[in-house]
């Protein structure tokens, strides 16, 4: 039997691959992500998955690396407390458009709690989204520190949970990012 495979630009398999990781374990949750799930997503042969990736585990840390750099590319988190409606419209519009992406984070932070080699790169990821939310809150008259970011990550990680999981619709996600907005804009006012 032929296997056939698309044709790919050089330097472009990785990324194939790094985005059919995440478009498999988005669908298919961790159990159903296999070296031929990926390579048949992404079109090519599973051959090239070791090549890059050596393990399972490298594969899914890079993948994990990967989406967190797309997801903060899609809503640029430093816009928060300084101009909450278009940073709203661009997360609103990256969880609609690119869900995949927090749905495979959030599978990954759950197996994190199972699987102590996967802690270093989820501990990473929200490294990574709390530093491109704090260059945000000083500008808006907040302090510019770990702990206040961490506290305002948590609360848009949560929502977007919530969304994900249809416990609250778009709307209610939206409304709910506009309360906190209000919230932190009253807390500098009376500072």
């Amino acid at each position: 039997m032929v296997e056939t495979t698309k044709r790919h630009e050089y330097g472009t398999g990785r990324q194939e691959l790094l985005g059919a990781t995440v478009r498999v374990v988005a669908a298919k949750g961790l159990r159903g992500m296999t070296f031929r799930a990926v390579a048949e997503e992404a079109g090519v042969n599973n051959t090239l998955i070791a090549h890059h990736f050596g393990s399972r585990d490298k594969l899914l840390a890079a993948a994990l690396e990967w989406s967190g750099e797309q997801s903060i590319l899609g809503a640029d988190l430093s816009d928060y407390a300084n101009h909450s409606d278009a940073f709203i419209s661009a997360l609103s519009e990256n969880v609609m458009t690119a869900s995949a992406l927090e749905v495979f984070q959030y599978e990954m932070i759950l197996e994190a709690t199972r699987r102590p080699e996967l802690r270093p790169s989820v501990k990473n990821l929200y490294e990574r989204y709390i530093a491109a939310l704090l260059p945000g809150l000083a500008p808006a008259g907040l302090d510019a520190d770990s702990d206040l970011g961490r506290a305002i990550f948590a609360a848009l990680d949560g929502l977007m949970l919530q969304f994900l999981s249809s416990v609250i619709t778009a709307e209610q996600m939206r409304d709910s990012l506009r309360s906190l907005h209000r919230a932190l804009a009253t807390a500098i006012a009376t500072d």
